[in-house]
């Protein structure tokens, strides 16, 4: 066996572990990113005083 083909082996489990580790990666950006969305919106998005006064529960 030459040094090439021995570098080049990848077993199944490493395999998996690292398509695993990809999925984690891209979700948790999604993830981290759509909270940084909804921190800006809420910065800038303020609630107009018209809706949130005379909201009768009981109505």
């Amino acid at each position: 066996m030459t040094q090439a083909s021995i570098l080049l082996y990848v077993d199944p489990g490493s395999g998996s572990y690292l398509i695993q580790m990809i999925i984690a990666a891209i979700l948790g950006a999604l993830f981290y990113f759509k909270n940084l969305w909804w921190k800006v919106k809420a910065f800038f998005w303020k609630p107009k005083k018209e809706d949130t006064e005379g909201d009768d529960i009981a109505k």
